[in-house]
């Protein structure tokens, strides 16, 4: 089995394949690919629009060479409706798939993020999702998407302070990481949590969203047709990597 990894910015480095190296085993691969125009990081709703483009050309790509579903590497989700009309493989966004598993997982669950400039795009999610009625909070830790690495420690001690927050102050039963940048913090936040007493689920949203995907895959589902039609076929002026 092979997953398609779709990180919708240009910025080269932010993810790499060594990244997600310890989803792989011996029966699922992982790749992954930029989209060719598109922002720098997505932290608004501009941003999402102006990488929708840029994700069903590689979705499309995708398909064709033979991968078995698609995980879009962002928390906003951008382009899964329109890449799942343009494929017939699953394509899983990361914060439907979290969101999901965390109401599952626990009575409230809050969302920790990036920048204030998320937060409306979080919580509208959770609404098109059905789970806003168990969405105790979005937190956000105030660093921007492109500097994530720049200070690992103080990126997982703000993220243990703004779930401790979440836990004590918002009553959150489970922890959400609002990022897939935030790839690997988990474990270390899990244990700032369980130094306070606190045991509860804290997802990690890409290694859960692969583990979803290739259960579907095996289960041999996909994607309703009745809800994501193929579009049908007429001039598209500009797209030329966008061939339906």
């Amino acid at each position: 089995m092979r997953i398609h990894l779709i990180t919708p910015i240009v910025t080269e480095g932010v993810r790499t394949l060594e990244d997600v190296a310890a989803l792989n085993s011996a029966d699922l691969s992982i790749t992954q690919s930029l989209i060719a125009t598109g922002p720098v990081s997505i932290e608004c709703e501009f941003d999402e629009a102006m990488s929708v483009p840029g994700i069903v050309a590689e979705a499309i790509a995708a398909e064709r060479s033979g991968a078995d579903a698609i995980i879009i590497d962002c928390m906003g989700d951008p382009g899964l409706k329109a890449a799942r009309e343009v494929v017939s493989i699953p394509v899983l966004g990361p914060s439907e798939t979290s969101m999901h598993l965390a109401a599952m997982l626990g009575h409230r669950y809050s969302v920790v993020t990036v920048l204030d400039s998320v937060v409306p795009m979080l919580e509208n999610l959770a609404k098109i999702y059905g789970t806003s009625d168990k969405l105790a909070s979005v937190r956000v830790i105030n660093i921007p998407v492109l500097e994530l690495e720049t200070a690992p420690e103080k990126l997982t001690e703000e993220l243990a302070k703004a779930s401790l927050a979440a836990v004590e102050n918002d009553g959150a039963h489970a922890i959400v990481l609002g990022c897939t940048g935030f790839l690997g913090c988990a474990e270390a936040i899990d244990a700032a949590l369980q130094s306070r007493g606190y045991s509860l689920p804290v997802i990690d949203p890409i290694p859960a969203t692969v583990c979803i995907a290739a259960g579907i895959v095996r289960a041999g589902l996909t994607h309703s047709k009745r809800t994501f039609a193929q579009p049908r076929s007429k001039d598209l002026k500009g797209y030329p990597s966008i061939n339906i």
